[in-house]
């Protein structure tokens, strides 16, 4: 069969019209895999073709386990397209297998112009998740087979070769970097260990010549080289830092301490660190840890929403030694009591420390209990400050929000009953609660939640604050940035959370994790399950991307900040955002029509 004539029989390609067809035609490679030949090596170089099967069957494999078996007509190599990044899996031929091969830069054309392909691999991208995602996690740790490039935080910073020490060293300091590329033929490196050793140590002042004292020939290692190449290279060079080289240039420069960042950060480790806490003040190094350890499950190839379960585990554990600290100073509680969790932390989808979202819950009211609680929320959360996790803005803190269970009961119910504005902002937070410490059963409040569910009108109330958020989509169907970027958690994340939270609670779900929200929905026919596929997958890739950005920000030694600027995406990247927008959005005026918010007082 004629190539193109198979093509045509085929999705994505049965959507293109004549002139996309004539492009794919034009660039059509034809390339044949024996049994067991590997196409795509997880963590290797970012493919650079869209592959399709056209005979025998191809393996996509994490650790010789099976993630998906792909046979005649299915694509394969898009996500790393997409994403700009390394495979998350082999693809491994199972068979001989003959492979359609498109190159990157006509598959980036056709999802910029073809729309009707593009939502292909939106759907598709959405089911291939969901077959990794079921795939047990892999070991945590340090991946030392991701190329070296991918650890470089910013281009490298030159002093000229005119410079003095003194010129070289404030570049440094300002950049807050320990070494510094120095022009010429053939180029240079300026480390700290040099300031020390050949400038200092031998007497010399900061107006000496960098060219004077700094190393050459400079010894380089290909960008595409393994970051266990680069620990070779430093150990057998006696260097701490590798300068990166691809096409003759230098690209970046990484250091041993970034390799030491991505050393074994095991979330057990962090575990029993926190289960050994001798005190509140001990945790002072939290937000440090936990912030090497969500960079080392990321390079291991740990799905975001995954990441977030395994953070509120190691966040739950915190508050628990926190409080049982708290518990051996007051004394044993005079009753039974729940801590809870709100918001992303109730979610179990929060990455990196955020700001404190706790109430607290107590059975029986006592003059007892209104003397014991208040002073144990006050060193639970004093412990959090410490840990770093800032105080919460809007004041959803346990220090503030405790209550016997039948005054939350109450409270809860007054929600339902008068949804107006503040009642229902605190509502969306409180809805997302979950129990992480204390023994009180919470049923009654969760009895609340299940008839609100049912209550016409407090989900049309509900429905109409979840479209408080809207994406970004200007009336070309342009990205809207702000100038810090486009905020991704509000443009996409919270649009995404309140829709989920809205439809699975009207299917009567119990759920808290939007993405087991979403299925919750679509098993009870509240939301149609293509719609409920495409808003998981949205809710992934924006995840993704949040992660990436705040990692990278942390590396760089800032803080991370919801603005994420458009020119760091790749072009196939922002062409998936505004997909993923579109889509949103699409999905909340479907929703404004459904539960008629229009007509709401």
């Amino acid at each position: 069969m004629d190539p193109m004539e198979f093509l045509r029989r085929h999705p994505p390609f049965d959507r293109l019209g004549d002139e996309h067809l004539r492009q794919v035609e034009d660039h059509l490679e034809v390339v044949f895999c024996p049994r067991g030949a590997q196409v795509l090596r997880r963590g290797g170089p970012r493919s650079e073709k869209l592959y399709v099967i056209r005979k025998g069957q191809v393996r996509l494999e994490r650790d010789g386990r099976l993630l998906s078996a792909l046979e005649e007509g299915d694509c394969f190599g898009f996500p790393s397209l997409i994403g700009n990044a390394s495979p998350l899996a082999d693809a491994v031929a199972a068979e001989e297998t003959l492979l359609y091969c498109l190159p990157a830069e006509v598959f980036a054309r056709l999802m910029e112009e073809a729309r009707p392909f593009a939502e292909f691999f939106l759907l598709d991208l959405a089911q291939r998740l969901r077959q990794a995602a079921a795939v047990e996690p892999l070991a945590v740790g340090s991946d030392l087979a991701v190329p070296a490039r991918q650890l470089v935080a910013r281009p490298p910073l030159f002093a000229a070769a005119s410079a003095t020490v003194g010129e070289a060293a404030g570049l440094m300091r300002s950049a807050g970097i320990s070494a510094i590329l120095v022009e010429g033929s053939p180029p240079g490196i300026l480390t700290d260990r040099d300031l020390r050793s050949r400038v200092l140590a031998e007497g010399r002042g900061p107006d000496t010549p960098v060219a004077l004292v700094a190393t050459r020939p400079l010894l380089t290692l290909p960008a595409d080289a393994s970051l266990f190449e680069a620990l070779l290279f430093m150990l057998d060079h006696g260097v701490h830092h590798v300068p990166l080289a691809h096409d003759g240039q230098l690209v970046g420069l990484i250091t041993d301490t970034d390799l030491l960042r991505l050393q074994l950060r095991s979330p057990v480790h962090l575990m029993k660190a926190i289960e050994r806490l001798p005190d509140a003040r001990g945790a002072g190094g939290y937000a440090h840890e936990l912030a090497a350890t969500v960079e080392a499950l990321t390079w291991g190839g740990v799905e975001a929403s995954h990441i977030g379960r395994i953070v509120s585990r190691l966040n739950d554990a915190l508050v628990a030694r926190l409080l049982g600290l708290a518990e051996s100073e007051l004394g044993p509680p005079p009753g039974a009591y729940a801590w809870i969790v709100l918001g992303s932390e109730g979610r179990m989808e929060q990455m990196l420390i955020t700001d404190q979202d706790n109430a607290l819950v107590w059975a029986e009211d006592s003059p007892a209990a209104r003397a014991y609680f208040p002073r144990l929320a006050e060193r639970a959360v004093a412990g959090l400050l410490a840990a770093s996790f800032p105080a919460c803005a809007g004041g959803f803190m346990a220090t503030r929000w405790q209550r016997p269970l039948g005054e939350w009961r109450r409270l809860f119910e007054g929600w339902v009953a008068a949804p107006e504005p503040q009642a229902l902002l605190e509502a969306s937070n409180f809805f997302d609660f979950r129990r992480v410490h204390g023994e009180l059963a919470l049923d009654p409040l969760q009895e609340v939640l299940l008839r609100a569910g049912r209550e016409g009108l407090f989900l049309a109330h509900l429905a109409r604050a979840a479209l408080a958020f809207r994406p970004p989509i200007g009336p070309f169907r342009q990205l809207r940035a702000e100038r810090g970027g486009l905020d991704l958690k509000a443009s996409g994340i919270l649009p995404i959370v309140g829709l989920a939270r809205l439809y699975a609670l009207a299917a009567g779900s119990e759920a808290r994790p939007t993405l087991a929200r979403l299925e919750a929905a679509a098993d009870a026919g509240t939301l149609g399950r293509d719609t409920a596929a495409t808003l998981a997958e949205a809710f992934r890739f924006l995840l993704r991307l949040r992660l990436r950005h705040q990692l990278a920000e942390l590396r760089r030694g800032g803080e991370p900040h919801p603005g994420s600027r458009l020119e760091a995406l790749s072009p196939l990247e922002r062409q998936m955002l505004k997909e993923t927008l579109l889509a949103i959005r699409d999905v909340q005026e479907a929703t404004a029509l459904r539960f008629a918010t229009d007509r709401l007082g």
